[in-house]
Order: structure tokens, then sequence, then C-alpha cells
């Protein structure tokens, strides 16, 4: 079965005191999917984001979020949109409840006392309701926000850098409930800087210099690079790793605790490198795997050298 596309949008572009910020961004969201938004700070995702829930206007391009024509009928996605914002946006001086008082207020929320009482109680919050939200963890703070989000009942959520800042624990249990919600339906878009979070994506996007590098799956991703990786092992430096680095065919390399992972695209090239760096030196090496961080470092570079 082919599932709808919650975001369909094409062409989308805007600019800041002549300054492109969104340079043609093309996105295609299906219902259900956890699609994760990657890209540099200044990128453009923020923007984009904006965009997609009606808080900002585009300067052309065209699409529909929700069904709704982001342009036309930016007031109707809104209803049905739960939107988190890099920072935190609530009322420090209120309490958890209070807080989720006035956003049910703000979306006319039916029966609110009882909808209320029901997200405090699946988020924990039942026990803390009348703690000031400024009192919060960032922990707390990030599941109040989400409590927040969901109070409406939402078919999509739009989060903005939702985990910056918060403990491992707190960011696998938010990832539990993010899958949880997918499978109920509800499509989730968020933006992140973590690669191990963007695996965990059911697809994704990169951005960069105001432009869509790349959408897909993490193996699509990935494959599409053609990046190959090595592992170095032995008496390794941080003056081995910059020899390493002169190596011809080498685009990048870095140390991973008591390793050296090294990327290209030439085999040849960089196998000889290293075997002439062997004769001086105390290493040996094996093709590994390249991971999603590797290749996203490859295209950022591609996308600087295009620039």
């Amino acid at each position: 079965m082919v599932r709808e596309e919650i975001i369909n949008v094409a062409n989308l572009r805007k600019s800041f005191n002549n300054k492109v910020v969104v340079d043609d961004i093309n996105l295609h969201v299906k219902k259900g999917e956890v699609f994760g938004f990657l890209g540099p700070n200044g990128s453009g995702k923020t923007t984009t984001i904006r965009m997609l829930c009606g808080l900002l206007t585009p300067d052309s391009g065209e699409g529909t979020c929700l069904g709704y024509d982001i342009v036309k009928e930016s007031g109707k996605i809104k209803e049905h949109v739960g939107y988190m914002t890099q920072r935190f946006s609530f009322y420090t001086d209120l309490s958890i409840e209070e807080n989720l008082n006035f956003i049910a207020n703000v979306y006319l929320v039916a029966d609110r006392k009882r909808r209320i009482a029901e997200i405090m109680e699946d988020f924990g919050l039942t026990t803390r309701r009348k703690q000031l939200a400024g009192e919060l963890s960032g922990g707390w703070k990030q599941r109040m926000a989400l409590a927040a989000c969901l109070l409406h009942k939402p078919d999509l959520l739009l989060l903005d850098e939702p985990t910056a800042g918060i403990d491992p624990i707190a960011r696998r249990d938010f990832w539990d409930r993010i899958h949880s919600l997918s499978e109920q339906g509800i499509t989730t878009l968020m933006s992140t800087h973590y690669m191990d979070e963007a695996e965990r994506c059911t697809r994704l996007a990169y951005i960069a210099n105001s432009k869509l590098i790349i959408t897909g799956t993490v193996d699509e991703v990935i494959k599409s690079t053609r990046l190959r990786t090595w592992e170095l092992r032995g008496d390794i430096t941080t003056k081995l790793l910059q020899e390493v680095k002169k190596i011809q065919g080498i685009t990048q390399a870095a140390l991973f605790g008591r390793q050296i992972h090294v990327c290209g695209f030439d085999v040849k090239l960089i196998e000889h490198g290293l075997q002439q760096l062997a004769q001086t030196q105390d290493i040996s090496w094996e093709e590994i795997a390249s991971t999603l961080e590797d290749a996203f470092i490859s295209l950022v570079h591609q996308a600087q050298r295009q620039n």
C-alpha cells in the first residue's frame, strides 16, 4: 500500500535582507515516517521547518503540508501540526499544568481538563504538575514540550533540534516515544546534529549552504557517496595523523580512540600511500564500512568545492 504524502513541497526559496537562506528545496515525507533533517548551523533547517508549518511564507515555490497549501492555507496547517522550537518557549514562571492549560486554550482542545490529565499521566508529569517550568531540568523541559506538542492530537510533529542539551537516558526515552507515535500513524520531521539519532530515522535529508544535498535512507545516503573507509592501528599519535593526511587520495582522516579512520575514493592510490607509510611507521590497517558521519562530511566537502 502506498502511503500518503504528508509533506510535498517543491522549489522552496526564502531570503532575508537579500541573503538566500533556503534555495530551491524539495521535500517529500510520507505518513508515519520519522524523517531526519540534518545540516550545519545556519544551513536553512529552521527556516524550512517554519515555512512547512505556516509561520513563514516562501518567496517562491509551492507545496502542501497535510494536504493544505503552505501559502494559502497556513492557518489550517497550524491546527494540525505540533511544533517544538529550538529554545524552550514556555512560561518559566508558570507550572507545568498551567502551561499545558494555556496551550490547550490556544488550540481550543475539547474536554480540556481530561486531556491535560491524560497527557501528564502519559509523560510522567502528574506528580510534577505544580512545579514551575523554569525549575525543570533539560530532560523534563523537553518532556513537557513534547507533551504540549501532542495536546491537540496533531497528525504531524515538526521538531527543531528537540534533544539538544538533554542526557542520554532522556534522549532514548524521547526516541521510544517518537517511534511509538510513528506506529500510530503520526509523522515526525525533526532536525538534529546527532549522527546516532539520524540513524534512527526512516529517511533523512541533508542541507548545506541553503541547498538540499541528498535525501534517502541511511544506507542510500552512504552508498551514494561511494566512499571507502579504512581503520589504522598501531603506534597512533597526532603526529602520525598529520602524516596520514598528506597521503594522496585521502579526503578525511580523524582519530577514533587508539585508531585512525581515513576515507577516500581511490583505493589503489590510498593503499599504496599506506604501504609507503608503513615502511617507517608501526601501523596496520583494514577496510571497514563507512559511517553516516563519514558520508555527510564527504558531502559537505563536495558542496563546498562546488560553491
